[in-house]
């Protein structure tokens, strides 16, 4: 997928999903603007096949631009949107995502992940008690050494996450 910068398809914060719009043949061409055909091409090219589910998750993921979301914080989007679907269906779609390379997961806490809708090599600051996941700009932080991996391995990527809290007066 290409480093494009993903600009916010839908301004509407409380935008319904049109669950009628959703088929899936496929689309005549490339980006269209239509958040659908859009999202349907964004699956082809990472070899995913654009079901209802991935094409409604991925609207309600891609249509607001770059966010950080979780498992549950989607799910809870998709039902105000009105398209019934699992926890479950959300996590497995997440995972597909991730796997082909559309979001990027950020593991905060043991049990608290993020998925980053922009996949691109960043860090991140986490609001401890917002439960809130900011990005870094890429200006502020620089590393000048990796380290060396053990014999056999290679780095994949570093996470930075700088924690954040109020300050206490």
């Amino acid at each position: 997928m290409s480093e494009s910068v993903r600009r916010p398809i839908v301004e509407d914060e409380s935008a319904e999903l049109p669950v009628e719009r959703l088929r899936v043949e496929p689309a005549v061409g490339r980006r269209t603007g239509c958040p659908f055909h859009d999202v349907r091409a964004m699956l082809r090219e990472v070899g995913l096949r654009p079901t209802r589910q991935r094409l409604a998750l991925g609207w309600l993921l891609f249509a607001k631009g770059d966010r950080h979301l979780t498992a549950e914080m989607l799910h809870e989007d998709a039902l105000r949107a009105r398209f019934p679907v699992s926890l479950a269906t959300v996590y497995n779609t997440l995972n597909q995502f991730t796997e082909a390379g559309l979001l990027r997961e950020v593991a905060v806490d043991g049990s608290k992940t993020y998925f980053d809708t922009n996949s691109a090599d960043h860090h991140h600051f986490y609001v401890e008690g917002d439960s809130k996941l900011l990005d870094i700009p890429a200006a502020e932080l620089m590393l000048d050494k990796r380290p060396n991996p053990p014999e056999g391995y290679e780095v994949a990527r570093i996470d930075v996450i700088v924690r954040l809290r109020a300050k206490k007066d």
